[in-house]
């Protein structure tokens, strides 16, 4: 391995990297920073999170900074408040040594006012997400004129986070002579229509294998009820007892309601989703970077940026539709040449998903099961005999009081102590494992016709209110029928935040119909068509999501059309077929 002179950096940023504590570059390092400095007109460089590519665009970017020139020359994007922070800082670190040169974080959340005047006095390097960057350019505060590079970090969460459109438009503003550098850790469709836009015969750069997961991360799941998953989770997280973790779920709504449910229950806990004030996000930021929280409870769209190199493991409370996600979830652990974990908490109806992910990550996962309470509690008294043997004594601040400590316990022995210590520390736990039932394994034999029947509406009167087949929408709205039902653990609660989650903007929703298999729910009739487009293509468990308007519904006057047969009328069950006329469930 090449050290970082070898690779051609200069003297006074090795200085300062090496005062970081960087000895060696990681091998994004080592293939990207050359490139960089020989002036390598586009790069795409496909890594997790974690493994150095800040270092890896930030080095070579900082030493090709001219100083005297008081303009932004090099514009990075990034999708977070947060990763634009981290980035900034790192680069800030990285010229330490390096005289004049003016780094500037541009995010939303923050006073403009603040950033327009630093822009105003001169700033070489922008690390901005797009929407700011947008507002700064329309004001004509920046100009992006001398911009010889531009580098996309993590550029797939941008897109998941709805930026495309952002990024074309900034990019039309940059020379066409510059330099472009894409970060990535997935290599999704729409990255390729960016890449073949504007780039123009890029080099590749791949450490691991297109969409592979990190290479220290082990990857469990735990097969339960739904019934069950959150004792299994409190389980797991008991099992584990120095455990520094981030649990995701896939709702604002239930975001929330887990971490309530850990906080009651005495974990160190809170939650960070999309409900929470950019000041409140930065309050449980703050706590879980410090350690005051032992488990931060989160949704994709929150935790994106996320960059805390201790996470001991990751907790999937329920596997993603997406399974790109997957691997940027499983990447917040495992980083910066540390082990991790990611455990998946799945009911019977995700199992399948856990072979494609495998096949994405191109790593197997373990299955375990959901630990014992005996043996949770020895794990737990363990951990409590080790702390005790390594906890560091303060011998001149405790010299005055043990005299009469040891007055007090003098009519102990050692033994009776030693059990006095266990049990104040650790009653609780052992009666509740005491009085807790084992949680049981639900059998993966069950037939998937019997789990995917669905319960064809003729056959099935339980939805059917009003005669005559689908009942009718309150005036003024629209019906909308959803293979979610009670069996995927549907209740109106989480089916309006399901809803709302992947639909743009607040969708008033009116009266739901929840039947075991599909759920009815209402909408406005002028939002009808745009929930219907929201969920178009999305995967829920092993079977396609279908969102429909429902037959019976008026449709703004409109007839009805062949194409909005519903779901239930359809000869296949709506659910198409493969080869063999079998139906695809």
């Amino acid at each position: 391995m090449k050290t970082f002179e070898e690779l051609g950096v200069a003297p006074k940023i090795v200085e300062a990297i090496q005062e970081m504590g960087f000895e060696q570059p990681m091998p994004v390092q080592a293939e990207v920073i050359p490139q960089l400095l020989a002036n390598t007109q586009d790069i795409i460089a496909l890594a997790q999170t974690g493994t150095g590519k800040t270092a890896a665009f930030g080095i070579p970017i900082i030493q090709k900074t001219d100083v005297k020139l008081r303009a932004p020359q090099t514009l990075i994007l990034c999708p977070t408040r947060e990763l634009c922070l981290q980035i900034a800082g790192d680069l800030t670190d990285f010229s330490k040594y390096v005289d004049d040169i003016k780094i500037l974080p541009v995010y939303g959340g923050s006073s403009i006012e603040s950033q327009i005047r630093t822009l105003k006095r001169g700033v070489q390097i922008i690390v901005a997400t797009p929407g700011r960057l947008i507002d700064l350019i329309n004001r004509k505060v920046v100009s992006l004129d001398n911009v010889h590079t531009v580098v996309l970090d993590e550029a797939d969460e941008m897109l998941n986070m709805g930026f495309t459109e952002s990024i074309d438009e900034i990019l039309s503003r940059v020379p066409e002579t510059r330099s472009m550098l894409l970060f990535s850790a997935t290599m999704p469709k729409e990255i390729s229509r960016i890449t073949k836009k504007y780039m123009g015969k890029p080099v590749e750069v791949t450490i691991g294998r297109k969409n592979e997961g990190a290479q220290n991360v082990k990857h469990q799941y735990f097969l339960v009820h739904a019934k069950d998953k959150y004792l299994a989770l409190k389980r797991i997280v008991d099992y584990y007892p120095n455990v520094y973790g981030i649990v995701f779920c896939r709702t604002r709504k239930e975001t929330q309601e887990i971490a309530d449910k850990l906080m009651q229950d005495g974990y160190d806990a809170d939650s960070l989703h999309g409900d929470l004030s950019q000041a409140q996000r930065d309050y449980v930021m703050n706590k879980f970077r410090q350690r005051n929280l032992q488990i931060l409870v989160a949704t994709d769209v929150a935790a994106r940026g996320l960059d805390v190199d201790d996470v001991t493991h990751v907790i999937n409370y329920g596997l993603p539709d997406d399974f790109e996600i997957y691997t940027h979830r499983s990447g917040r652990t495992g980083r910066a040449g540390k082990t991790g974990t990611s455990i998946s908490i799945i009911h019977i109806k995700e199992k399948g998903k856990i072979a494609q992910i495998e096949k994405l990550i191109n790593k197997k996962f373990e299955k375990r099961e959901v630990p014992k309470g005996d043996v949770i509690c020895e794990k737990q008294l363990f951990n409590f005999v080790d702390k005790i043997e390594k906890v560091k004594v303060n011998e001149e601040e405790i010299a005055r009081l043990l005299p009469s400590i040891f007055r007090k316990l003098d009519w102990l022995d050692k033994e009776d102590i030693i059990k006095r210590m266990v049990s104040l520390e650790f009653n609780r736990l052992i009666e509740y494992y005491q009085a807790a039932q084992e949680i049981e394994e639900p059998s993966e034999n069950r037939s998937r016709k019997d789990r995917n029947s669905g319960e064809k509406f003729e056959r099935s009167g339980k939805f059917d209110r009003d005669k005559g087949g689908v009942r009718k929408a309150e005036k003024g709205y629209a019906r909308i029928f959803i293979n979610l039902g009670k069996t995927d653990g549907a209740n109106p609660a989480n089916l309006m935040g399901f809803v709302n989650d992947h639909v743009p903007g607040k969708v008033r929703i009116g009266r739901i119909d929840l039947m075991q298999n599909f759920s009815f729910f209402e909408v406005p009739e002028g939002d009808a068509r745009a929930v219907v487009k929201s969920f178009k293509g999305l995967y829920v468990d092993e079977r396609k999501l279908v969102v429909e308007i429902a037959q019976d519904t008026p449709q703004n006057g409109d007839r009805k059309k062949k194409e909005d047969t519903p779901f239930w009328k359809k000869e296949d069950g709506g659910f198409g077929k493969k080869k063999g006329g079998k139906k695809k469930f």
